[in-house]
């Protein structure tokens, strides 16, 4: 459906981003300032206790200086109530008091039928619940009664009773005047082949709703009481409401326990998210029936950025958790991935919760392990790597597992941790020793312990050189020059306020006076802002920051009267900061790319990323030329451009040698 031109700003500008995210939100009273609509709360979109989460009622938009997490009040409510872009506007819509422009007569007809359909569902969760009372039911009453289900339980998830008879649904739906082709739409019940009377699809079963993001029921699944049934568990059909790969059980009460800081798991049946939910682990989910999708992933990942995945620790568990893995690889990006927690074997969620009580599910679930661990495991156990064609094999097939891994930095990571996985396992045993000891091999082929690295000295180690390297040293300065000059010419506040919502500042100091800056932009006199923003943080942390010598000797600090050179200044510096952090990016790709290209790809990837050095380099020379600021600025490292420049010859000598 098209939107007419000027609906959607009229719709923005009826519509407060802070009463759209207050509804999921508490505001932190001493940050925001309700009165200009500048409002702090803890981010709705990960686990944080502290109020990063910035919504600016007069621009309409928020961002989680957490997670990055930014967008309208459209995003906001996508992203919270898991829905469409049209859903999301005629929520608001409606809200604001807005008509939604009429739409074409067939898309109507389908929303229209798609909510007859969920008034039939709902009618048959009531009856099944109403059935569950029954003297039929006595069965399926003392099954619950022994799994642990309280009244309560029972009836927070709705779980009812079907009973084994052909057509009670039926018969009970039609007599209320729900049209014939509405039940079976709905995949309550089914016509024989043979055209016969219309059946009831549940029968003599435990019936558990199944509920989207937004609550509605849209199908069911059912466990069956007797034991000669062929299907234990049937799940309904495919209809214009369910789509089982699209949908999680107990989707909607999840995200919200996980919205307060529980951890999302992932378990494979009802019972063991009932088992968890009534454990206290409210944030529990499960696919209906099928090895999860990447549609249920995603969904999952809308919910928390490291959900885990519980599953028995058997062949058939592991054989599961190897397909998720798989599956997520080419998936992941900074922060979000999977953890795994493996429970004893023949035992799921609810056994091991009857067994050893909820504290034994917590332990597990806080020591889960890391996807990277379970990868490592998959490739190596139970194989022997006696000789060099098994461990170069092992090399391939991990290089051709983690090469899935889209995110360069990502893939990075998990070269280094195999890497060093790896060393481990290669590592040469000694008489008296264990294997793994850290042994290297000498000449004549003869092993000997490895010397263990000087350790640097306290002041060298607890600098910021010793702790982060050169490349992110030149950026902590670049940050620390941006912000002293925000803090000394806070009239450029204005100005600048988007980029330094945008900027991601390395040091926590420097993330935390971020958030003040941004907090009192309405300033402009340096006085006055000072002394709010040292309220706001620790003493001297201010005064710190103004004594750094390379900010002191910054021509925007030493010339406090002068605006135009500072506005210069500061553009200059937020756009080789950004140029740099691009660059370096490119050469995190690059060499890991490295491995899976062939020459001339690989050639052309470095030369990009050559490209981008060289860019970043000029433009902090020109930088410092034109403004002469000290060689502080953000610049690539001599360690990276060394291994560039050391690629980019093993090609050509590769070249070389291959023409003679």
């Amino acid at each position: 459906m098209s939107l007419p031109p000027g609906f959607l700003d009229e719709l923005r500008s009826r519509t407060s981003i802070s009463q759209v995210a207050g509804r999921k939100v508490i505001w932190d009273t001493r940050k925001s300032n309700q009165a200009k609509g500048d409002m702090w709360a803890p981010c709705p979109f990960h686990q944080e206790k502290t109020a990063s989460f910035h919504v600016d009622d007069r621009k309409g938009f928020y961002y989680c200086f957490g997670c990055n997490a930014k967008g309208d009040a459209i995003s906001f409510v996508q992203e919270t109530e898991n829905v469409g872009f049209m859903e999301a506007i005629e929520i608001l819509a409606r809200e604001a008091g807005m008509e939604m422009p009429a739409r074409d007569p067939q898309a109507r007809e389908k929303i229209d039928r798609n909510a007859r359909l969920i008034g039939v569902m709902e009618d048959a969760a009531r009856f099944y619940r109403t059935q569950l009372q029954t003297a039929a039911a006595a069965e399926a009453r003392d099954y619950l009664t022994r799994r642990g289900l309280k009244p309560e339980t029972l009836e927070r998830f709705g779980i009812g009773f079907a009973p084994d008879a052909r057509q009670a649904l039926w018969s009970h739906l039609t007599g209320k005047g729900v049209a014939a082709d509405l039940v079976i739409d709905a995949g309550l019940a089914a016509r024989p082949d043979d055209g016969g009377a219309p059946y009831d699809r549940f029968r003599g079963r435990i019936v558990f709703p199944i509920r989207d993001a937004r609550g509605r029921c849209i199908a069911f699944g059912g466990r069956a009481m007797s034991e000669a049934t062929r299907a234990k568990y049937l799940n309904s059909p495919e209809t214009a409401l369910f789509d089982k790969g699209r949908t999680l059980y107990n989707h909607g009460p999840a995200r919200e326990a996980a919205g307060k800081g529980q951890p999302l798991i992932v378990t494979e049946g009802y019972m063991d998210v009932i088992a968890l939910c009534e454990a206290g682990l409210e944030a529990a989910v499960a696919p209906l029936g099928t090895a999860i999708t990447e549609d249920q992933l995603k969904l999952m990942w809308r919910i928390a950025p490291e959900p885990v995945i519980a599953l028995d620790g058997d062949s058939a568990g592991l054989r599961a958790a190897h397909r998720v893995i798989d599956l997520a690889l080419p998936l992941l990006e900074a922060g979000q991935s999977l953890r795994f927690a493996l429970l004893p074997e023949g035992q799921d969620p609810d056994d091991l919760i009857r067994a050893e009580g909820a504290g034994a599910m917590r332990r597990l679930v806080e020591t889960a392990q890391p996807m990277v661990r379970l990868l490592w495991s998959r490739e190596t156990e139970g194989r022997v790597f006696d000789s060099p064609e098994r461990r170069a094999a092992l090399d391939a097939a991990l290089k051709a597992v983690i090469g899935r891994i889209r995110d360069g930095s990502i893939r990075t990571h998990y070269f280094e941790e195999v890497k060093r996985l790896r060393a481990e396992l290669f590592a040469a045993p000694r008489r008296g020793t264990q294997p793994g000891g850290g042994w290297q091999q000498g000449k004549g082929g003869r092993w000997t312990r490895r010397t263990p690295p000087a350790q640097p000295m306290p002041m060298t180690r607890d600098s910021l050189l010793g702790r982060d390297g050169p490349g992110a040293v030149a950026e902590r300065l670049r940050e620390a020059v941006i912000l002293a000059t925000l803090v000394t010419h806070p009239a450029l506040l204005e100005t600048f306020e988007g980029e330094l919502e945008a900027l991601e500042c390395q040091a926590p100091e420097h993330r935390a006076l971020q958030q003040a800056l941004l907090r009192h932009a309405g300033l402009t006199d340096p006085e006055a802002l000072r002394e709010k923003i040292s309220g706001a943080l620790c003493a001297d942390a201010l005064e710190k920051l103004m004594a750094l010598s390379h900010v002191q000797i910054a021509p925007a600090i030493r010339n406090p009267q002068d605006r135009e050179l500072a506005m210069m200044a500061l553009a200059e510096d937020l756009a080789r900061l950004k140029a740099t952090r691009g660059a370096r990016r490119e050469i995190d790709e690059a060499l890991e790319d490295a491995a899976a290209m062939s020459d001339e790809k690989l050639t052309w990837r470095l030369g990009q990323a050559a490209e981008a050095v060289n860019r970043a380099q000029r433009s902090n020379t020109d930088d410092r030329a034109e403004y002469d600021i000290a060689p502080s600025g953000a610049r690539i490292d001599r360690g990276e451009r060394e291994a560039l420049d050391a690629l980019l010859g093993t090609i050509d000598l590769g070249r070389a040698g291959s023409k003679e």
